[in-house]
């Protein structure tokens, strides 16, 4: 961005700037098909699913994704990455309410980020369709030979670490923060929202802000709830066998 930006505006992306979750799509790609990975697949939606039903809170179950691709090299989950993002672009991935906002404060000069749980595998092509200026996500552990730990370089990019990213990016940027934008639609997205001047909310998730807050905010229509991943038909993008460590104790 060559002309200093006079706003910004953060989209968080998992059933925000997109239609579904991410991770778990990449994960279904990167895995295969055939029973075994419909299996691996299951295991983990079934651990993550236990967490939140539980109260985890989003950060722990954030890192216990993460620790089902202990073993799995990153180059291998960046070819899974595009490969879905290729095969969902054309089937309504993008949530178009909010894709037509990014669309407009892109063509208004303003500084345009995707902040997300999820990581570079899942963002980038994302990002380069949409055209966004900076992604801050989440950063797995990789060792030198390029392979996953398990664990993560630094915290999670869930609830009060956007907001410490959105802080960081609009002081750099020389932006006021009540002049900038945040679409997100998660009850752990209300640090991020409440960091703006104009926050919006995205879908009707269980958002604990009281309406005397929320009632000032815009609001955005969610996207339609669509089915779980499954593995797909064709054979795996990765030429090495992706393990399926149990994951540890957080």
């Amino acid at each position: 961005m060559s002309i200093a930006p006079a706003r910004a505006a953060f989209f968080d992306v998992d059933e925000t700037l997109i239609t579904c979750k991410s991770m778990a799509c990449v994960l279904a790609r990167y895995w295969g098909r055939g029973e075994v990975a419909a299996r691996r697949l299951a295991a983990a939606r079934a651990s993550l699913q236990r967490q939140i039903r539980e109260g985890v809170p989003r950060e722990q179950v954030n890192r216990s994704f993460f620790r089902f691709l202990a073993g799995s090299h990153l180059d291998d989950l960046e070819t899974s990455g595009r490969e879905w993002y290729e095969k969902a672009r054309a089937g309504g991935l993008l949530h178009t309410p909010v894709h037509e906002a990014l669309r407009r404060h892109r063509d208004a000069g303003d500084l345009v980020v995707l902040v997300s749980g999820a990581f570079s595998a899942c963002l980038d092509p994302l990002a380069r369709e949409v055209g966004a200026d900076l992604v801050v996500c989440t950063v797995p552990e990789v060792t030198s030979q390029g392979v996953l730990t398990g664990e993560l370089s630094g915290p999670p990019m869930i609830g009060e670490a956007k907001a410490e990213a959105a802080g960081r990016i609009m002081q750099a940027f020389g932006v006021a923060a009540e002049e900038c934008y945040a679409y997100a639609d998660d009850e752990s997205d209300l640090p991020l929202l409440r960091s703006v001047g104009h926050p919006v909310l995205v879908g009707d998730g269980p958002i604990s802000a009281p309406l005397s807050e929320t009632a000032s905010w815009s609001w955005l229509p969610g996207p339609a709830p669509v089915a779980p991943p499954v593995a797909p038909a064709g054979p795996p993008a990765s030429a090495r066998p992706a393990p399926a460590p149990a994951p540890r104790a957080a």
